[in-house]
């Protein structure tokens, strides 16, 4: 409690410092006490005092008990379209976990792929990529479906933490963990911060970049970082063991002791397929993204696939709600009381003369390489991706090239360390691979991630008329 006492007081100096800070005449006062408040809050997400959905909370307050903003204001973020998108996305996700969905889809890679360790690995990433876009939690996709069965295939190979990590363990824990990022970085749904990246689009370009038009400039890329990936680790963690045989035994006894497809199993499987093809075709039914979303929560409620009340203890849909509804405020009051327009008209003397597409590079290696400094994604995205997407704009970068950018590398720059998001600390944690292993290889993966992203994906963005 002292701790975290402390910690609050550091957020709360923080935001009082800057609240006093000499403001220059053409930043209105107001939107610079929005952004003292805005820093406190991201720093509380780093140093971590109390839950992130308290902090937002606190930070409104703070604004509408000065009389900085009104009530009415400080509500606005919870009516975005991308909060109740992934609050439903979170609804579904749950589906998938209890009706076992989730799990039986991994099973059935690991018997189909999993001869050799390598194949096991490409089970990893095929089943990270069927439920990326509709387990928009990466800890709950990762940790919570696919870190289990992993840990299962390890043992069933003879690899444990603390005997023989390196025959299997070590080999599958980093696929398992850098899939799940890529897979993040696939999809808007893939992880609950990405639509923080879409809002800042949004509200500094006016560019909507939605599930489709995410999901169409990752797909070369994102498809061809999974398909090397385990040829990767294969390469610098190379498992002591090739063949697999055991854990697709061990897989078969799994399936067998699950049976055969429940009804909710099958009504989930046919809503995960309405979705995805609903989401891909927007161009054709008109239909948005979130309306798409709530489509497939009523019909698990209307199936029984789901109870409400079942919904209703899903509580990681509800506090992403309360954090994620609160942010989106913050960000949308820093460019209404004209701190975004400010800072991109200041900045906008860094990088000229350095031209759109250099400046653009220059900025998203420093975005993907401060990760360094962060213990979690969500914190690295609002407290960065705001700003730079303003400063590449300013800058003259390519608008939607910009915002691929930065969508992609919120998540893929989380390769760097072990403790960057909640997946990658549960693998982390099962003690397959040390510290200094961890390190080294995050690096050659971040590498391998730059130029995945920035050689073939450059190309496609080209193809698809991005710059």
């Amino acid at each position: 409690m002292v701790i975290g006492n402390t910690r609050l007081f550091i957020c709360i100096a923080i935001s009082a410092l800057l609240w006093i800070v000499p403001v220059g005449e053409t930043l209105p006062l107001t939107g610079w006490h929005i952004f003292s408040i805005f820093i406190g809050v991201i720093v509380s997400f780093i140093l971590r005092p109390y839950p992130m959905a308290v902090m937002v909370l606190l930070g409104l307050l703070s604004l509408v008990a000065t009389n900085t903003i009104t009530i009415k204001d400080a509500l606005n973020g919870y009516g975005d379209t991308t909060v109740w998108l992934v609050v439903a996305a979170f609804l579904i996700a749950g589906a998938v976990i209890k009706t076992g969905l989730g799990k039986r889809i991994a099973l059935n890679l690991v018997v189909v792929l999993g001869k050799s360790t390598i194949g096991l690995g490409y089970a990893l990433c095929i089943a990270e990529l069927i439920l990326g876009p509709v387990v928009p939690s990466n800890t709950a996709r990762g940790g919570g479906i696919l870190a289990p069965i992993m840990k299962s295939l390890a043992y069933a190979l003879g690899s444990r933490e603390n005997d023989q990590p390196k025959k299997a363990g070590q080999y599958l824990a980093l696929v398992g963990a850098h899939a799940n990022l890529i897979t993040s970085a696939m999809f808007l749904t893939g992880m609950a911060a990405n639509p923080l990246v879409a809002t800042a689009a949004k509200e500094v370009m006016d560019i909507d970049f939605d599930w489709a038009t995410w999901a169409a400039g990752a797909i070369l890329p994102g498809l061809l970082g999974l398909f090397l990936l385990p040829l990767l680790i294969h390469f610098i963690a190379k498992p002591d063991l090739k063949d697999g045989r055991a854990a697709q035994e061990q897989a078969r006894e799994e399936l067998r002791k699950m049976g055969v497809w429940s009804k909710n199993e099958k009504y989930m499987g046919f809503v995960f397929i309405l979705l995805v093809v609903l989401w891909s075709t927007k161009f054709l039914t008109g239909l948005h993204t979130t309306t798409v979303a709530w489509m497939g929560v009523c019909t698990l409620l209307l199936t029984g696939t789901q109870k409400w009340m079942e919904m209703v203890e899903n509580k990681k849909a509800w506090d992403t709600m309360i954090w994620l509804g609160g942010l989106l405020t913050l960000a949308n009051l820093l460019k209404t009381h004209g701190f975004i327009g400010w800072f991109a008209d200041n900045a906008a003397i860094w990088v000229e003369g350095w031209g759109g597409l250099i400046t653009l590079l220059l900025l998203a290696l420093i975005y993907f390489f401060s990760m360094y400094f962060f213990s979690m994604l969500t914190a690295h995205i609002a407290a960065m991706a705001t700003a730079f997407i303003a400063l590449a704009m300013a800058g003259g970068a390519p608008l939607l090239l910009t915002v691929a950018l930065f969508a992609y590398f919120s998540n893929l720059c989380a390769s760097l360390t072990y403790y960057s998001t909640g997946p990658v600390v549960i693998y982390y944690g099962m003690g397959y691979v040390k510290p200094k292993k961890w390190f080294e290889a995050g690096f050659i993966i971040a590498v391998f991630h730059l130029v995945i992203w920035l050689g073939p994906g450059l190309a496609w963005w080209k193809l698809l008329g991005w710059w």
